[in-house]
Formats: structure tokens, sequence, C-alpha cells
């Protein structure tokens, strides 16, 4: 064996070797532009092409679309990764006379699904490149060799195509012919590409039927309780800030955090599905926006109940007054109607407080309490039946007594339950590897750092860092909510120090509430989500908790 043979067969066990590494490389790629630029920059390079355009077949199976182009002479980089668009037109398959368009060396190897190797464009035959021929005087360039191969995918089909232009003698530098070797290799290549590609789309396909039924979930929740589904929008948007802010820390308990492209979206994903299990949870309960409010606000029975107090007091002090009559007694009448002026004061004031002891704002007080036990219990009013009765039902007594917020102990535990049920149903799902920690993710949300959370009572180390993020998320989008139908959102300084005393009391990640402030998630989100009387100056100095120095980016 002669050297010069030698050294062709380690060239081409060299550019196999490349090949195979090439393959390997596509196969782990998740972008799909950055997918379509490695195809390209890797046959530019084991063909030692000066540039080369990728093409793919449109959806409409009608015209090739300009994907990358590369000429490393010209300096031009255009599409894929770079940032800068291709605005060439389309080529279409069919012209205008309705012709298939053969003259065009890009379609003709698509709709053909023919390799075309040209030594030099402008002798060739066959076909037209007079748009080469422009695009030289325009620049100064000159294009001599071209090789077109068709990407075929796993079903035969071509889904697009590759083109090379001048490849040069890597010793001599100057344009040659693209070798049998060379197109033999970029055939191999393009499978390969076309195989990957399909896959990658494959995928996305899937990723986006996946996301589209998980919006389908959301938008279920949302239609069943207006007040919530933005809920399901936010968090996830909230919590995706907070994560890229987390993996910024250079000191501190995150300084070693960081997610892969695979864990954001996994991340990502849980966010999304953090509060699925609420399609279980009642109607009446998720949008309780009084205390007495079930399918409707029972205060206005109540108010029905205190008009015929107000007629009984009417009547029994004119059935007094004309059994008076034959006395004539005026002193006597008139302190009737002083009694009875005095009665429909009291119902007017008791009826006002139950109002408001309705609404479940601030916390009641213990002497409130007592007087609404005393309303519902000390009269008696007789119903449309004749039968007498307290004047509140037990049930109603429990729900006005409920000190602060609408909802009862039960209601509370029917609420808690939806995070219960989300980690059933997502348990449930035959989970990738690559989203395996979806469950624990979404299911975390509703614990503390003191293990005093729900539902399983995780203590801080028992929980990973997302499920910490998803729970400070979660917190913060509901206080600042304006769509709940119990409550105002409030400012985002009102937040920020409701979230600092959760800190110090061992309920939120200390260190990522650390970050949260110091590198004002809070404001980004408030940009994009907030009314602007939510967004008012945060003074750090106030913020109960916050270390300012500790963990820093």
């Amino acid at each position: 064996m002669t050297v010069k043979t030698a050294d062709k067969i380690d060239n081409l066990f060299g550019r196999l070797e490349q090949l195979n590494a090439i393959g390997a490389a596509l196969s782990n790629e998740r972008d799909i532009n950055a997918l379509l630029e490695k195809i390209l920059v890797a046959a530019k390079d084991i063909t030692h092409a000066d540039g080369g355009t990728l093409y793919r077949v449109s959806d409409s199976q009608d015209c090739l679309r300009f994907e990358i182009l590369r000429n490393d002479s010209l300096k031009i980089a255009l599409g894929g990764t770079s940032g800068n668009p291709i605005n060439f037109p389309d080529l279409p398959f069919i012209d205008e006379e309705g012709v298939p368009n053969n003259s065009m060396v890009a379609v003709y190897s698509a709709t053909h699904g023919r390799t075309v190797n040209i030594e030099d464009a402008y002798t060739a035959e066959g076909f037209d490149f007079s748009g080469t021929r422009k695009f030289d005087q325009r620049t100064g360039y000159r294009s001599q060799s071209f090789l077109t191969v068709p990407m075929r995918n796993h079903e035969n089909n071509v889904i697009g195509v590759l083109q090379l232009i001048n490849s040069l003698d890597p010793h001599a530098r100057k344009v040659v012919p693209f070798s049998a070797s060379d197109q033999q290799l970029v055939e191999s290549l393009s499978s390969q590409a076309a195989i990957a590609l399909t896959n990658r789309l494959l995928i996305s396909q899937l990723e986006q039927l996946f996301e589209s039924l998980i919006n389908l979930i959301n938008l279920a929740i949302d239609e069943k309780s207006p007040y919530t589904g933005g809920h399901c929008e936010r968090v996830p948007v909230l919590t995706m800030m907070l994560a890229e802010a987390a993996e910024q820390c250079k000191t501190g308990e995150l300084a070693a955090f960081r997610m892969s492209d695979r864990e954001r979206y996994e991340l990502k994903i849980a966010g999304l599905l953090h509060d699925c299990g609420k399609v279980t949870t009642p109607v009446h309960v998720v949008d309780k926006a009084t205390k007495l409010h079930t399918l409707y606000d029972r205060i206005n029975t109540i108010d029905t109940r205190f008009e015929v107090l107000k007629r009984d007091a009417e009547i029994d002090m004119l059935r007094q007054q004309l059994a008076l009559r034959e006395q004539h007694n005026p002193a006597a009448e008139a302190a009737l109607q002083a009694s009875c002026v005095a009665r429909i004061a009291q119902h007017e004031q008791d009826r006002e407080f139950l109002r408001r002891c309705n609404i479940g704002g601030e916390a009641m007080r213990d002497a409130d309490l007592q007087r609404v036990r005393e309303i519902g219990t000390a009269q008696r009013w007789r119903d449309v039946a004749g039968a007498e009765s307290d004047f509140l039902s037990a049930d109603e007594i429990e729900n006005l007594t409920i000190r602060a917020g609408t909802l009862t102990q039960p209601e509370r535990e029917i609420i808690n339950h939806h995070i219960v049920a989300t980690i059933r149903m997502l348990e449930q799902l035959p989970w990738p590897k690559h989203l395996e920690h979806v469950p624990e993710y979404a299911g975390g949300h509703h614990e503390r750092m003191d293990g005093k959370g729900y539902p399983k009572g995780l203590r801080r180390d028992q929980m990973s860092v997302q499920a910490r993020i998803m729970g400070i998320a979660d917190i913060f989008e509901a206080l600042t909510a304006a769509d709940r139908p119990y409550k105002i959102g409030k400012t985002i300084s009102e937040s920020i120090f409701i979230l600092g005393k959760m800190k110090e009391a061992g309920h939120i990640d200390p260190d990522l509430f650390d970050v949260f402030i110091r590198q004002r998630v809070y404001l980004r989100y408030a940009e994009k989500f907030l009314k602007p009387q939510q967004i008012d100056v945060v003074d750090v100095s106030k913020i109960p908790g916050y270390v300012e120095d500790a963990g820093a980016a």
C-alpha cells in the first residue's frame, strides 16, 4: 500500500468518524433552529464547502423555504441562531404558468428526490443560475461548484434540501468540484439529519399537544371559576422568573443551583399543572366571595328576615296602640311608638353588623363573634308557614363567625384537598424520565420550610429547590391577584411585607426570598401582570427578614 493510498484511507476514516460524531450531536439537539444550523455547518465542514443553504419543504408541500444560509468568504450568516432573518422569497414547485419549476436546482432536487452535483454553475446546462450570477455581480463572489442533496425522512419523503457551494481544496485553498466521496458523505448526513429533524419536529408537536392538553385543563378551571383561571397562567411565569434569578447566584445556598433546558421545561410543565386538582373542587367553595355565599349570597335571605322582624314590631305596636284607644292614653301610645322605633333601629344596626361580618375582610374580634351568636339565638322569627325558629340557623352562625376569610374549616379542607388531587392525578401519568419530577414540583407548593405545610408536612431539606420556588410564586401571585372574589389585589410593598413575615415564620425558603427581592423579580412580574396602582415603591430596609447581601449573585 502506497503512502498516498494510506493517507486517503486515513482521511476517509477520519471523515466517517466525523460523520458519526455529527449524527450523535444532531440526535441530542432540542432546538429546531440550532439543529438546522448544525446540519448545514456539519455538511460544510465535511466537504470543506465555503457556503451553503438549507431549505425546508413548506407545510403546504408547494415550495421550499430558506432556513439557514452561510458563506464564510462573504461572512454571511442568516437564519438559525444568528438572529438575522432571511428575506429571500420561497422557491415554488410550480411556476405561474402551472409548469413544474425544474429550472431551479434546489426545487428540482426536492421534487425529483435526486442529488445534483455541478462542477461549474456558469457552464452547467439545464438549470437557471441567473439569480446566482446576479448575486455574484452584486457581491464580487464567484459561485462555482454546487452539491444539492435532498433530505429524506424515515418515510422516504423529502422534507428539505441541503445545497453546498464551492468546495475548497484544503491544501491549495482553491475551488474544486465536490467529489464522489463528498456526495456520498453528504447524502449519508442528509439522511441522518432528516431523521433527526423529523424526530425533533415530532417531539415538538407532541410537546405542543401535551401543553395544549394542559391548557385545556386550565381552561376548564377558568370556565369553572373566572376568579382563579388567571392564577394557572401567572404562577408558571413567575416560577420561571424566580428560577432564572436563582441560577444567577454565585454564593450561598443557591450557588450550585443550575438547570438544563430539559429541567427548565420540566419546571414549566409543573407550573402549568400545579393546580390541576382544582377541577375536583366545588365551584361554590372556589367562588365563595362572602361567608354566606353558596349558590347565592344568603345575606339577602337574612335581610328579608330583618324586614319581617321590623314588620312584626310595627304590627305589635299598632295592636297595642289600638287596645289603648278606649283609654285615651296618648303618653302610653307615644311610649309604644318610641319603643317600636328603637326596636327597628336595633334591627337595622344588627343587619348592618351582619353585613359587615359577611364580607370576611379583617379578622373578627371575640366580642363580634359573640354578638353574632346573640343575634342568632336571642331573638326569634316566624316564617311563611308560621313556624317559629332562631333568627340564624346553626350553619349561618358557623359561617358568620369565621374569624378571618370566608371559608369554614370544612371548606378550607375541601380547598386544601386540591393539592392532594393534583398529586394523585399527576402520579397516575407515565412520565418520561425528563419529566419525572413534575408531580413533586407541582405537589410541593403548599409545603412549609418548618414542616407545618400540607399535604405531606415536608421540611425544607426534604424539598427540591424547584418546589420551594413554586411555593413563593404561588403565594405572591395570590397576594397580588386582583381577580379574587373575596379581596382586592395587594400592592407590591404590602405583598412583600407579608412574604417577609412568612420568611421569618419559617413558611417560605429564606434564600429564595432574598433572591426574589435582591434581583427585583417582583417588579418584572408586576410590570407584566399587575395594575399600575399596585406597583408602588418598595423600601427594602423595611422588609421583614430580608438579608441584603446573603447569596448575592
